[in-house]
């Protein structure tokens, strides 16, 4: 009979780049399954590891937290829909295109003023008079 590898939460951080802490917390929230104790001890196996490297990858992406839980379903169920992780993708992708296109706005604002700033042809700062303006 094989045995199974197990590992401490440390080794799992460090495997995965997981903070500790984090591991914890996915953990409390059901996104990682609770841990094998050995003792006192958390005793994590092969698929932990596999499933916080999806879940970090998922982060990376800017999956929220309830999304990841959903993907994680899917990955699990027997006959996988890619239809339902695309649905989930798409509208993701969709959010991040919205935050690039925030993001632009703040740096052309950003740019105007550091440039204004950097004429030095205004009374008082540029800066703090964008801020300070109500439209």
């Amino acid at each position: 009979m094989k045995t199974v590898e197990t590992i401490a939460i440390g080794e799992l951080s460090r495997r995965t780049g997981c903070n500790i802490e984090t591991i914890r917390y996915y953990e409390r929230i059901g996104l990682l399954p609770e841990a094998m104790r050995r003792g006192r001890y958390r005793s994590f196996g092969p698929a932990d590891v596999e499933r916080l490297y999806f879940v970090r990858r998922a982060r990376e992406l800017g999956f929220t937290l309830d999304e990841i839980r959903v993907l994680l379903g899917i990955a699990a169920a027997d006959a996988v829909s890619c239809d339902d992780a695309r649905d989930i993708a798409a509208l993701h992708l969709q959010q991040v295109r919205a935050r690039i296109a925030d993001l632009k706005r703040m740096e052309r604002v950003l740019a105007d003023t550091v440039r204004a700033c950097d004429s030095g042809e205004h009374v008082g700062c540029p800066l703090i008079d964008t801020l300070s303006a109500s439209h």
